[in-house]
């Protein structure tokens, strides 16, 4: 049967090593996904470059099988544009990663991953094993080890404050006074008043708060004069 006699050629097993090696390198990565709950994880990762692989693969085979016609067939061929292709489309797949909750954004981590994974799965079905190998290293190296460099940086984190208060004339200058005793820098300041009910409602971005002790801020906030409600994210 033809099938069975492209199975036993050389060159289809050269494509099933590769797809295989694109397989388990990618499902390498999205192991350690996997393990941080994220939605993306070994299933999707190993897919990604399983994918990649493929079409690399037929792109190869049909500039093999068609790139030495007469250039006076209709037949024209580029291989680089599946490659393009292939980097367009995760583009969609990374960005459905990405999660915007505020001014946090959750998903970029992942939506990388899936980025190097297909760029994996890629090199591995033009044939640069090397190179694929040394990206998941690295890749690995920088989720399981740089994680924990990162947390011994020095950090501006962003938090918002809102307050509501009935204190309509010298509140902001209050509770920028609180703030500054704090240390803590205002990026952003927006103020909303209703001289119907007489409240005015402020929020605040606030810079150099990820260390700060959110419960004593809040105490300190709800201690000035005409304060009803106080929120912090």
């Amino acid at each position: 049967m033809e099938w069975f006699a492209a199975l036993k050629s050389d060159y289809t097993m050269i494509v099933l090593g590769r797809l295989l090696l694109a397989s388990f390198l990618g499902g390498l990565i999205g192991l350690e996904r996997e393990a941080h709950g994220r939605p993306a994880g070994f299933r999707t990762h190993l897919l990604v470059a399983l994918g990649a692989c493929l079409m690399m693969i037929v792109s190869e085979f049909f500039s093999l099988k068609y790139g030495q016609q007469s250039s006076d067939l209709v037949i024209r061929l580029d291989p680089s544009r599946v490659a393009a292709q292939i980097v367009v489309g995760i583009g969609f797949l990374g960005a459905g990663a990405i999660i915007k909750e505020g001014r946090a954004v959750r998903g970029l981590t992942t939506a990388a991953c899936l980025w190097v994974v297909a760029g994996l799965g890629m090199a591995v079905g033009i044939g640069l094993y090397v190179p694929a190998l040394m990206v998941t290293v690295v890749a690995l190296l920088s989720l399981l080890v740089l994680k924990h460099v990162e947390r011994l940086l020095q950090k501006d984190q962003y938090r918002v404050l809102f307050v509501e208060t009935t204190d309509m004339k010298d509140f902001r200058e209050k509770l920028g006074d609180l703030l500054r005793e704090r240390r803590i820098e205002i990026v952003e300041f927006a103020v909303e008043k209703d001289l119907s009910d007489g409240v005015a409602r402020y929020t605040l971005t606030l810079s150099k708060c990820g260390r700060c002790d959110r419960d004593a801020l809040l105490d300190d906030v709800v201690g000035l004069n005409g304060v009803n409600r106080v929120r912090i994210n």
